[in-house]
């Protein structure tokens, strides 16, 4: 294993910050000039040598300086980095901007906080949103049309609502319709698709003896809605220009790349993928193609202690780690509060 001494950190820190700031290769002499590390120019590229070496940073071709390898960057992440602070307006815009979403379903709420997401960061932000499979029964309603029809209703708690119309074979009066809404909810509550075992239909069929009809229609329509072809997670993405403001990505071949790897949602979806609190994947990290000139920053958003999806940032491998650490961090830890506010309220 390297070992880094307390000056090669300094320069590697030195060098991490630079070029994060500037996108342009740095040598001794300017490391030197506006860094005051106390040491000469050749002792820093004594330095500099050891560490491209070590293969902490590289350089492009002899009369360049050097920048950061994805390894560098690593152990900047892992050892270097201090959390930013944000100031009191970012932390205000945060808050506010999902407060006032927080009064619709978790879809929505989830797609503001990648909008908002994006503009803090400048960067590609990205969301997997919960699936259905993994949504979990809100409440279930039935209303009558007509005499012969009624509807079902069926919200989940991540915001999704399916509509079904049901033929029964006889007239049902507000008051058994009531009745039959209350047994339910009260046994499909809080359940996902896949936590309707047997236990759970036979209970319900014994709470709905005497409405066999409404039993065998509703549950059919139940499997369906929660469980068709469309109930995978969905990707979905702001900011995708904001890639083609990095110089890395003027050249049209490497933006075509990035841009034809993010328009794949089955990517993204593998790439989210993460049980992590905040998940950091550097340059060749990225196993999938045209990602691995990319930096990609996630964290997950939860239900309680359940997890329901992930939320993240795109970039160049210069990405600004310990401010968009900390801004995913603030955007994560407020979406959860309003998420569990709506499911509360209701």
């Amino acid at each position: 294993m390297d070992i880094i001494d307390d000056r090669k950190l300094r320069i590697l820190n030195a060098i991490i910050n630079d070029y994060i700031n500037t996108a342009e290769p740095v040598g001794s002499r300017t490391i030197a000039k506006k860094y005051d590390l106390g040491i000469s120019s050749a002792t820093i590229r004594n330095e500099m040598s050891d560490l491209e070496e070590m293969g902490y940073i590289e350089q492009l071709h002899s009369s360049s300086g050097r920048k950061p390898s994805d390894k560098g960057y690593r152990f900047y992440v892992d050892q270097i980095m201090q959390i930013s602070k944000l100031s009191p307006e970012e932390e205000n815009m945060i808050k506010n901007q999902l407060i006032n979403f927080a009064l619709f379903e978790v879809d929505r709420l989830v797609r503001q906080a990648t909008v908002l997401l994006s503009e803090l960061t400048k960067l590609i932000s990205v969301v997997k949103t919960p699936s259905v499979e993994e949504s979990r029964i809100k409440s279930i309603q039935l209303m009558g049309i007509d005499s012969f029809n009624i509807v079902a209703v069926i919200v989940t708690d991540s915001g999704l609502i399916r509509n079904n119309i049901i033929r029964v074979n006889r007239s049902l009066n507000n008051e058994v319709l009531n009745k039959i809404n209350n047994l339910l909810n009260s046994r499909l509550k809080n359940l996902s698709i896949n936590m309707i075992n047997l236990e759970v239909i036979n209970n319900l069929r014994k709470d709905l003896l005497g409405y066999e009809d409404i039993f065998d229609a509703i549950i059919p329509h139940l499997y369906d809605s929660l469980n068709d072809n469309n109930s995978s997670s969905e990707v979905y993405f702001e900011g995708l220009t904001n890639i083609l403001d990095y110089p890395e990505f003027k050249d049209i071949e490497k933006a075509r790349e990035i841009l034809s790897f993010i328009d794949d949602g089955s990517n993204i979806k593998n790439i989210l993928d993460s049980k992590s609190k905040i998940s950091i994947r550097i340059g060749h990290e990225n196993y999938i193609q045209g990602a691995k000139d990319c930096s990609i920053i996630s964290a997950v958003y939860s239900l309680g202690e359940r997890q329901l999806g992930s939320i993240g940032v795109i970039g160049p491998t210069r990405i600004p780690y310990s401010k968009v650490v900390s801004i995913l961090t603030k955007v994560t830890k407020e979406l959860n509060k309003n998420i569990n506010k709506i499911y509360l309220d209701d």
